[in-house]
C-alpha cells in the first residue's frame, strides 16, 4: 500500500478546525490539483470560488443550516459547475453553442467534472494533513448563493467544501459493504441479499454512532435514510437550474 492510497483509505469528514488559515500556496497547490482531474472532452466546465469575507461565510453558513465549520475554517471552497466561459467561447467563435449547453447531457458533463475536480482538492489537501468537509447545504437557497457570489448565467454552486487543519478527528465512519457496491457484468438486485446485508451494516451503523466521540445517537444508516429520503427538500433546483440556462433542450 502506497501512501496516496493510505491517504484515501483514511478519509473521514472534519467538522472541526483550528482558527490557521491556509496560506496562499496550499490554496493554489489544491487548486491545481483540481485541474489535473480528469474533463470530458477537454471542456473543463467548472470554477471554484474561494470565500475569504466573514460577512459572505457567515451567510453562507446561514443558509447551510447554520453550520459553523462554514465560518471556522482554514479556507472555503465552492465548486461551480460552468459552462458561461463556453457561452463567449461561442461569441469568440461566433459559433451558435447555445443550444448544447442547455441540454441535460452537458449539464451532466459540467456537473461531472466539478466533481471529478473537487475530489482531487480533496485528496491534495488530506495529503498535506489537512482535513475536508464537504457542504451541499449551500444548494438550500441556490438564489441566495448566485446572488451572495455574483454568479453569472450559465453556473450553478453544487458545493461547498471547507478545508483547514483539525482540530479533532472523529473515528470513520463505517461505508456500505464492499459487495454493495461493486457488482462483476451484471447488477446484483437480490432483494433479499441486499436487505439481508443492509441489516448487518445496520448493527456497524449503530455501534459507531454510540462510541463517536460528538454528536453520540441511537440511529441505524437505513432509518436514516428513509427518514432523510421521506421528506421532499430543495424543490427549487429545477427553476433555479432553467434560470440560468440549463434544461432547456
Amino acid at each position: 500500500m502506497n501512501e496516496v492510497i493510505e491517504t484515501l483509505l483514511n478519509h473521514r469528514s472534519v467538522r472541526d478546525f483550528t482558527d490557521e488559515k491556509l496560506t496562499d500556496e496550499q490554496i493554489r497547490t489544491i487548486v491545481e490539483s483540481a485541474q489535473r482531474a480528469s474533463t470530458s472532452s477537454f471542456i473543463q466546465a467548472y470554477s471554484i470560488i474561494g470565500v475569504t469575507d466573514l460577512q459572505k461565510k457567515q451567510q453562507l453558513s446561514e443558509i447551510a443550516g447554520n453550520q459553523a465549520y462554514v465560518v471556522e475554517n482554514g479556507h472555503f471552497f465552492v465548486f461551480c459547475a460552468d459552462f458561461h466561459r463556453h457561452e463567449l467561447i461561442g461569441e469568440l467563435h461566433e459559433e451558435a453553442v447555445q443550444k448544447t449547453l442547455e441540454t441535460d447531457e452537458k449539464l451532466l458533463v459540467a456537473v461531472i467534472d466539478a466533481a471529478l475536480a473537487s475530489q482531487n482538492a480533496a485528496v491534495a489537501a488530506e495529503s498535506m494533513g489537512l482535513g475536508i468537509c464537504y457542504i451541499g447545504g449551500i444548494r438550500n437557497n441556490l438564489f441566495a448563493v448566485k446572488e451572495l457570489l455574483e454568479l453569472p448565467e450559465r453556473v450553478i454552486p453544487l458545493f461547498g467544501m471547507a478545508v483547514g487543519v483539525p482540530a479533532h478527528v472523529e473515528v470513520q465512519k463505517p461505508r456500505l459493504p464492499y459487495n454493495h457496491i461493486y457488482h462483476e457484468n451484471t447488477y446484483d438486485a437480490n432483494p433479499d441479499r441486499i436487505k439481508q446485508s443492509l441489516t448487518a451494516y445496520d448493527d456497524a451503523i449503530h455501534e459507531y454512532y454510540l462510541v463517536r466521540g460528538s454528536n453520540r445517537r441511537f440511529d441505524t444508516w437505513t432509518g436514516q435514510m428513509g427518514r432523510m429520503l421521506s421528506k421532499s427538500i430543495r424543490l427549487d433546483v429545477k427553476d433555479f437550474l432553467k434560470a440560468q440556462g440549463f434544461l432547456k433542450q
